[in-house]
């Protein structure tokens, strides 16, 4: 690579801001003030490390080279070589760091694939060499702008290491036909000398927080499970973090730096007695409950070795979740990193790429062959996916924002979105806050990574425990609530210009009959009850009505209350009576 300026952004040296480095002090991460800080994250998961799963093609093509490799014979190699250069260039620009910093994120992991940054080994024209690439730099440093212009912190995590560190092969790109991570010499020499490199390059910038040196190692040295669960001492895992790190010390005595245990990260046999002053463990949380029980290992760490701890990745889990999960965090004074930023139709994250029936199209010739698709066709469907990654192409799911930041300190609820009467009210447009307080539903989240619990059954719109499923009524949003089981309830407010009186007519759908529902105010009931009797087929849509039912001048929280279930329902139209 040519020679690049090592001295990057000067005028974000240590004397333009205060803060200093981020940096250990006993179990807490602290500024250069010496002030506490809670690292409130996200992952920029897909970016430079694609897994199959966040672009709907994990059934047949799981890790970044099994994808690429689809892409290049359907479309050719200087076709995919464009669609990859506008995958990149849209899917983090200065917008999106912008749009994370409004939103209350005040840190930024990024996931790096190291060939953005240095050939692998097999391409190397002299064995040991290391070639280096401009391209992934120049991301990092575009990326680290925008993190520092919005005073936010950039955390480097060696996502894909040379060769792979792990058997689960999409996190990190592992292809079984080469040499690993620790089959072989030359891939941990290159990652040490990556680390350098990176080291060099931004050891004077204190909005880089710290470096993650490796991943989620997933790999049986000794032991019997293949992604080092059972593994006892986890010695070439320590022996390469200890030898990184001693590397990076050379050029770097600034950034605090960030180990993983085995087993995804969370198996930290052997990793002690730990071997640097400005150290903190990471640990990832997927899929379980949220008490101390669940993290009492990490807790029993941070004190028998005065260390911090960091919650390095989470996510994929409904709202109900994520509160917990984060509430369970900070009042625990460890920092987290949700994961990711973007996927295809995502429901649980801040953001969603849509997917056209183009990209589908070609979905389903990976999956089930069939008649191959154009060379324009594909090019066009790719490119369009491509434009979609664009912040302003996204769909922003407020509800999962609400959830991880204003729904941890707080239970009051608050609208979705403005309701006035007389009018409708869909059904799916309830209040934001936490279950029990904004709705209940009784399936909430997953707590068991073996069962894989549903929370939002229809997989649509909302990330709740609230269950939606698109729409084929003649008047819609596009979403109905369905599978409503016996006393749930859904919350909305409403504002109302006068005190009136009005009947409400209930949209729904139901194969049989038995549902029944009334209305609550935050006080008592407002409504009879009213029993919904089969439509004909949940595709049959009709109309029940609730009569005279008296909401007060100003803003009304009303409660529809599902005394039995088993019906759709699409929205409630508040009609005057004299209508």
């Amino acid at each position: 690579m040519k020679n690049i300026v090592l001295i990057v952004f000067s005028f974000l040296s240590v004397s333009s801001f205060g803060q200093g480095f981020l940096h250990r002090n006993g179990q807490k991460i602290v500024d250069g003030n010496g002030q506490n800080v809670v690292l409130r994250g996200l992952g920029l998961g897909g970016w430079m490390v694609q897994e199959g799963y966040m672009l709907q093609t994990g059934s047949f093509a799981g890790s970044q080279h099994a994808i690429k490799q689809k892409i290049t014979d359907l479309i050719g190699a200087k076709n995919t070589k464009n669609f990859y250069e506008a995958y990149k260039a849209n899917g983090i620009t200065k917008r999106d760091i912008d749009s994370l910093a409004a939103w209350g994120f005040n840190s930024i992991r990024l996931p790096m694939h190291f060939n953005l940054y240095t050939l692998p080994i097999e391409k190397e024209t002299v064995s040991g060499q290391d070639t280096w690439l401009e391209e992934g730099f120049k991301m990092t440093d575009n990326l680290l702008k925008w993190c520092a212009a919005n005073k936010i912190y950039l955390i480097l995590d060696l996502h894909a290491a040379p060769g792979g560190q792990g058997k689960d092969a999409n996190i990190s790109d592992y292809d079984d036909s080469k040499p690993s991570l620790w089959e072989s010499t030359e891939n941990q020499d290159k990652m040490v000398a990556l680390w350098k490199k990176l080291a060099l390059r931004y050891k004077d910038n204190p909005w880089i927080g710290a470096y993650d040196i490796i991943n989620e190692p997933n790999w049986n040295f000794t032991g019997t499970n293949q992604n080092g669960c059972d593994e006892k001492s986890n010695a070439p895992l320590r022996a390469l973090q200890v030898k990184i790190t001693k590397t990076i010390r050379e050029v770097d005595t600034n950034h605090l730096i960030f180990i993983e245990g085995n087993c995804w990260g969370n198996n930290y046999n052997g990793m002690f007695p730990l071997w640097d002053d400005n150290m903190a463990l990471s640990f990832h949380k997927y899929w379980n409950d949220n008490d101390v029980a669940s993290i009492q290992n990490m807790l029993n760490f941070r004190t028998q070795y005065n260390i911090p701890i960091w919650l390095g990745e989470s996510g994929e889990n409904s709202n109900v979740w994520f509160k917990e999960a984060i509430a369970l965090m900070e009042s625990n004074t460890i920092g987290w990193a949700f994961w990711p930023m973007k996927k295809i139709e995502n429901l649980a994250g801040v953001t969603s790429v849509t997917k056209t029936p183009e990209y589908e199209q070609l979905l389903q010739y990976w999956a089930n062959g069939g008649k191959k698709p154009t060379v324009a066709f594909a090019k066009k469907a790719l490119m369009q996916t491509a434009e979609n990654y664009k912040m302003k192409k996204l769909t922003i799911r407020y509800d999962v924002i609400d959830a991880m930041f204003r729904q941890v300190q707080t239970t009051d609820t608050k609208k979705y979105k403005n309701h006035t009467l007389p009018g409708k009210v869909f059904a799916t447009e309830y209040d934001l806050g936490q279950n029990g307080f904004a709705y209940f539903d009784k399936d909430v989240a997953n707590y068991d990574g073996t069962k894989f619990t549903k929370w939002n059954k229809g997989d649509a719109m909302r990330n709740d425990g609230v269950d939606i499923q698109s729409c084929n009524d003649k008047i819609t949003n596009g979403f109905h609530v369905a599978f409503i089981e016996n006393g749930e309830w859904l919350q909305y407010t409403v504002e109302v210009k006068t005190k009136t009186t009005f009947d409400v007519a209930i949209r729904y759908s139901s194969e049989v009959a038995g549902g029944k529902l009334f209305l609550k105010d935050e006080n008592d009931k407002i409504s009879e009850t009213i029993a919904v009797p089969s439509s004909g087929g949940i595709n049959n849509w009709q109309t029940v009505t609730l009569k005279n039912v008296v909401l007060r001048q100003g803003t009304n929280k009303i409660r529809v209350y599902f005394e039995k279930g088993n019906f759709n329902l699409n929205f409630l139209e508040f009609k005057n009576t004299n209508e």
